[in-house]
């Protein structure tokens, strides 16, 4: 218990004994549960097709979904996706492992941020706040983009923030590091990984005077780095597909942000309750790690604080404004809201004042209160998502964190208190996220029908989808899916060349249907007694999942 005790209050302490802990810690939150549950539609599904079309195809170069192409995104994700299916096979966990691996990479540059800048608690508790914020423990479950992304952008902001301190000596390493993480996030997400950036560190400059930073930033080396690492993909997949400049630039960067094209339109303060539970429980104490930002601005010099509060600010000003909003969109704003949260809680535990109880009481009445809920639950929903046990079982978890919380509160210590709330978010973000996502991913998954069209289809038999695509339906399927009366994300490659034996109408579908050709078709269930009236061969049922059927001609 000394040892535990010490690890948190310790201010010096040897870097890799900390980075292994935290290793070893987040390790498991993160890996623990990524082989247990099925591929999540639309996003799971289809960041796992695309690597398995290039490693069926070799062509890392044009990304392709169910077999025509897909200029959404640039390839970073799938890149890493398609290399951990070479070494672990197509499975979920390989999915999901590059995604948990940069989460757990987030907190460790996070540690390497704030133990530079503020000390190796700060650093500490910096890592440990991003950690266990509830968001963040998801996300890093989830084979998405916006991790990758997250990462990359934080390392990008991160390692110009330690380049540019006076008298860094390693401020070259920095600088070229920062260049380099700029381009993996343009290879994660586009051109979001320089304006964001571009924008945080402009703000910096301007507010602190430092124009001088522009003749210390290895422009002559850093740009061609950046350039070295970052274009070669755009020019190639450019070059083999003229298409690609006016779809990737303009309607997905330009029309995305001021238009509501992909009808992902939500009001300005969408990101407010979205940072609110994404950090939860530690956004209860942003306020106050605000507010002390603001009261001692005019005392010590720390630049520092300023460059995390506009790394926070713009990004999030930035989506707000977007008329395309989606949750995950704020997260590359954690890694510096958990800096200085960390920061905060490390100097006040020095601090010989009374600890303020107003927000921790509210913290652990909060965790006693869901606990409650959690536990009624089954019995009060009119159709719920947990089962008794699991119910019991989270309920447990938060009541008896809540619980800890005020025990820790009574010794009036503010490094118990944070300490305490630490294990008890760890705990209850691991367990619960995997009795959560576990059904949740049940519910929306294509795994069990897709598998079964796999099984059930020869190579002589046409698997489709009416009046619907599930993305991940053709990675379980392992093959390509024709679509009736419906293009949905495929809209852009289905004219691309001729997709006219693919994407069919009903008159087309129907012709295939009441054919010698067997046909297995993945279609919505409401939609089944329609779909009978239209068929001239009944349809034989082979298995259904939610609101989901597979059925076949013959």
């Amino acid at each position: 218990m000394n040892t535990f005790s010490r690890f948190f209050s310790a201010r010096e302490g040897r870097p890799a004994r900390d980075l292994a802990i935290l290793c070893a810690v987040f390790g498991f939150a993160f890996l623990q549960i990524l082989h247990r549950i099925p591929l999540l539609e639309p996003d799971e599904g289809r960041y796992a097709e695309i690597p398995r079309e290039m490693l069926e195809s070799g062509d890392f170069v044009t990304p392709y979904l169910n077999y025509v192409k897909y200029f959404e995104k640039p390839p970073l994700l799938y890149w890493l996706n398609a290399l951990s299916f070479k070494i672990f096979g197509l499975n979920e966990f390989a999915a999901r492992l590059p995604t948990a691996l940069f989460a757990l990479l987030g907190i460790l540059l996070t540690y390497h941020v704030g133990r530079t800048i503020y000390g190796r608690r700060a650093g500490l508790f910096s890592a440990l706040v991003l950690g266990t914020a509830t968001g963040y423990l998801i996300l890093g479950r989830f084979n998405v983009i916006d991790m990758t992304l997250s990462v990359c952008m934080s390392a990008t902001l991160g390692f110009f923030l330690l380049a540019s301190r006076p008298g860094e000596r390693r401020a070259p390493l920095y600088y070229h590091l920062f260049y380099l993480c700029a381009a993996l996030t343009v290879l994660a997400k586009g051109l979001i990984g320089i304006v964001l950036p571009g924008g945080v560190i402009f703000l910096y400059m301007l507010l602190t005077r430092r124009w001088r930073l522009l003749g210390e930033m290895r422009l002559l080396t850093g740009i061609p780095l950046f350039l070295l690492a970052a274009a070669p993909w755009f020019v190639l997949v450019s070059l083999r597909n003229p298409e690609f400049p006016r779809f990737f630039f303009i309607h997905e960067h330009f029309e995305r942000f001021l238009t509501k094209v992909h009808h992902r339109y939500q009001p300005f303060w969408f990101f407010i309750p979205v940072l609110a539970g994404g950090i939860f429980p530690w956004s209860l104490f942003l306020p106050a790690a605000a507010a002390r930002l603001w009261r001692e601005r005019k005392q010590a010099r720390d630049d520092g604080r300023l460059y995390l509060f506009l790394w926070a600010a713009v990004i999030f000003v930035f989506f707000s404004l977007s008329d395309s909003k989606l949750i995950p969109y704020i997260f590359p704003i954690f890694p510096a809201l958990a800096i200085l949260a960390g920061e905060m809680f490390s100097s006040r535990c020095d601090e010989e004042t009374p600890p303020e109880r107003a927000v921790p009481m509210f913290t652990a009445i909060l965790f006693l209160a869901a606990g409650i809920g959690v536990t009624l639950y089954p019995h009060l929903a009119p159709r719920p998502r947990l089962g008794v046990a699991e119910s019991v079982i989270l309920g447990l978890l938060f009541a008896a964190g809540g619980g800890a919380c005020l025990a820790a509160l009574r010794r009036g210590s503010r490094l118990a208190f944070f300490r305490t709330l630490t294990v008890a978010s760890l705990v209850v973000g691991v367990v619960g996220s995997a009795l959560v996502l576990g059904r949740a991913t049940e519910r929306k998954s294509s795994r069990d029908l897709g598998l079964l069209a796999r099984t059930s289809a020869d190579d002589g038999t046409v698997v489709a989808s009416y009046n619907t695509y599930q993305q991940g339906f053709s990675f379980y399927a392992g093959r390509r899916i024709l679509i009736a009366n419906e293009r949905g994300e495929l809209d852009f490659g289905s004219r691309q060349g001729d997709q006219s034996n693919w994407f069919v109408d009903d008159d087309r579908f129907f012709r295939l249907w009441n054919s010698p050709t067997r046909v297995i078709v993945l279609m919505k269930k409401d939609i089944f007694p329609t779909f009978c009236q239209k068929s001239a061969t009944p349809p034989r049922e082979l298995g259904e999942k939610e609101k989901f059927l597979l059925v076949a001609n013959h």
